[in-house]
């Protein structure tokens, strides 16, 4: 994952510093990353200060131990005031917690097996986001194959729910007045925990049965 960020962010312009304690590690870089590469623990304050991180704009704690990244962003944030901060966790109960503790975190079991869920059963709705509140969801929701042809923002009006976004042939949309809900469309929608039931419960019916 390390690997694959520094590309990512290399090739949107970024200048990229990676730390592993493994300096074997830097090999899946390639010859072409033109980063820095620091040798030594991710939450060490003075591996931290080589890596160039009183200048930097965001950090990311992929490691493979959950301990360690939460310990890295905590170090980074308070002690380096870098806002822009997230940590790879992997035991889904301890990334909730760090959430609510503001601390932003991808628990990668529960990503994994919520998007191989969505795959296995696609029915009712999938949870992509939620606030630190744990009030507020970003939540994919399925809809009743007669949505189709329909304005994308009548679901607004018939559930109330915010619509977000829409997912278009695996490419990301923001919807205008005039967008008409096509066939294979994922629908993203912002929702309150209390109302998932009712909105889930109307979508899954044809829209006629809610004029």
């Amino acid at each position: 994952m390390g690997s694959a960020l520094a590309h990512s962010l290399e090739e949107a312009g970024h200048s990229v510093a990676i730390i592993d304690q493994n300096k074997e590690s830097f090999r899946r870089l390639g010859s072409h990353f033109k980063g820095r590469t620091v040798t030594g623990v991710g939450f060490d304050r003075d591996t931290l200060i080589e890596s160039g991180i009183e200048g930097a704009q965001a950090f990311a704690a992929v490691s493979n131990g959950d301990n360690s990244n939460i310990i890295a962003a905590r170090v980074v944030r308070e002690t380096f005031g870098v806002q822009n901060v997230v940590a790879r966790i992997y035991d889904p109960g301890r990334a909730e917690i760090y959430e609510r503790l503001g601390i932003p975190t991808v628990a990668t079991v529960r990503w994994t097996a919520d998007n191989v869920l969505r795959r296995l059963l696609p029915g009712g709705s999938q949870t992509e986001f939620r606030d630190a509140s744990g009030i507020v969801h970003l939540v994919e929701v399925h809809i009743d194959s007669n949505w189709v042809g329909q304005r994308v923002f009548s679901i607004e009006e018939r559930t109330g729910a915010r619509l977000a976004y829409l997912t278009r042939l695996g490419s990301g949309l923001l919807p205008n007045e005039k967008t008409i809900i096509q066939e294979g469309d994922l629908i993203h929608v912002l929702i309150t925990q209390a109302d998932l039931e009712r909105v889930e419960a109307i979508l899954a019916l044809p829209p006629v049965a809610h004029k």
